[in-house]
């Protein structure tokens, strides 16, 4: 009699952003429009979805901020979408002087 193999562990890492800006829907639809050119991003009721190849990172917009879900199953590969994120969104917003604050 064989024995089953092992279950894999998949721990899953969050870490959540935020970014102060009256002009969240406009920085979301960028940053999603940019990004899909090369990987997939879905729009839903809860905001728009990028999937890289290291993670997820929901993008949202409210009133007075946007807020960043970066997802990822390991330190190094949630680093890498936090950082992917953090670059583009700072860069597009450079004359709105965004920062984006991850919680530890």
């Amino acid at each position: 009699m064989s024995t089953p193999p092992a279950a894999e562990h998949t721990e899953t890492l969050t870490v959540v952003g935020t970014v102060a800006t009256d002009r969240g829907d406009r920085y979301v639809k960028q940053l999603g429009d940019h990004f899909g050119r090369k990987v997939e991003v879905v729009d839903s009721d809860a905001g728009r979805l990028v999937t890289f190849a290291a993670g997820t990172c929901l993008m949202s917009a409210a009133a007075d901020r946007i807020v960043l879900t970066a997802v990822s199953s390991d330190d190094e590969s949630l680093a890498t979408v936090q950082d992917v994120v953090t670059r583009h969104l700072e860069r597009f917003g450079a004359r709105d002087e965004l920062k984006v604050a991850w919680a530890s």
